[in-house]
């Protein structure tokens, strides 16, 4: 239920995000709320999954879409309302994206688990989106961008880090059953 939760939150929070001129702080109050809720929903969406034993497949294909589309949604966002620099939900994306393909292409040899520092990534990228989302400027501003750049730096490190998981177990050969 959560994940659908923050399926339906994504085209809520776009909608809130655009309203006006996109740039109405209340309105961009109002999307910071939103998007904190559908990233809360899917810190605790996964916790309760693994604890009450209710891992589903539903829930194992839903949740990374819903990522997915919650984070591109609101980098696409910000780049349509001129927040961010087309360059940076380039580079997410493309790595997001890509990282997704590469676990579906080597899904028969099992599941890339998420790493610590992918956890890590994910946490940078909430926090520094919500602080794009929020109407700033100035010093809060920069420390926004300080956010995003190690959000960015992050992405591409984690990115290569599964690159060279990924061609280390595919090399090691098939695994006995």
């Amino acid at each position: 239920m959560l994940t659908v939760l923050r399926l339906v939150l994504v085209p809520i929070f776009v909608l809130t995000l655009f309203v006006g001129d996109g740039h109405e702080p209340a309105w961009r109050l109002t999307a910071f709320a939103i998007f904190v809720v559908a990233v809360l929903t899917d810190r605790l969406d996964g916790a309760l999954a693994r604890s009450l034993g209710m891992v589903t497949e539903f829930g194992t294909l839903a949740d990374p879409i819903a990522d997915k589309a919650l984070i591109g949604a609101a980098l696409i966002g910000l780049w349509v309302l001129g927040d961010l620099p087309w360059w940076v939900p380039a580079v997410i994306l493309t790595r997001e994206i890509g990282i997704t393909v590469l676990r579906l292409a080597v899904l028969y040899r099992g599941v890339i688990p998420a790493s610590r520092g992918g956890k890590l990534k994910a946490l940078v990228q909430a926090v520094a989106i919500g602080l794009f989302v929020l109407p700033l400027s100035g010093t809060w501003l920069s420390l926004a961008w300080a956010v995003m750049i190690a959000a960015i730096a992050l992405t591409v490190l984690t990115g290569i880090d599964y690159l060279i998981s990924a061609a280390r177990d595919v090399g090691a050969g098939p695994t006995p059953c």
